[in-house]
């Protein structure tokens, strides 16, 4: 299927002359500017803390440490799902879906003949990609009002329209 014809899609794009599906997490900061707004925090926060421990406030100290540990491991969670993100390509007669969680890139292939597009149930699930003895659960970085959208346009290419 060449790129031109995608132009009837509305969330389909041309990727190297294929038609492609990218959902990605809506992140508000990189994990490069976390990690500076992270230090600057962190120093804010131990230079109030030296401040009061030679104060005499001895106490201050070990909960500014502790603060910053909590504040560390909360953004390790959201920069190590910051990337999240689900991409499904159609290329000549076979559907490539990749999904990556936490870094973990995960591939499938499915035959373009025989993948089915399930119908959704109510607006809430995502869509399910089914071959043979292959299922996955598609569109978690998708509005759920969009879903069926999408899954009707995968719908339509898959049958070349």
């Amino acid at each position: 299927m060449q790129p031109s014809s995608s132009r009837s899609f509305r969330f389909a794009r041309p990727v190297d002359g294929h038609i492609g599906w990218t959902f990605k997490r809506n992140c508000s900061i990189k994990p490069a500017q976390l990690l500076q707004v992270f230090v600057m925090l962190s120093a804010v926060s131990f230079a109030v803390a030296m401040f009061f421990w030679f104060q005499g406030a001895v106490l201050v100290l070990p909960f500014a440490v502790i603060e910053v540990l909590v504040l560390a491991i909360s953004f390790v969670v959201y920069a190590r799902h910051a990337t999240d993100g689900e991409s499904a390509i159609l290329d000549g007669d076979w559907l490539v879906v990749q999904v990556e969680t936490a870094g973990k890139l995960e591939q499938m292939r499915f035959p373009r003949a025989s993948v089915r597009v399930e119908p959704l149930e109510d607006k809430s699930n995502l869509i399910e990609l089914t071959a043979r003895d292959m299922r996955l659960c598609f569109g978690r970085h998708v509005r759920a009002e969009w879903r069926p959208f999408v899954a009707q346009e995968m719908r339509l290419a898959l049958r070349g329209m």
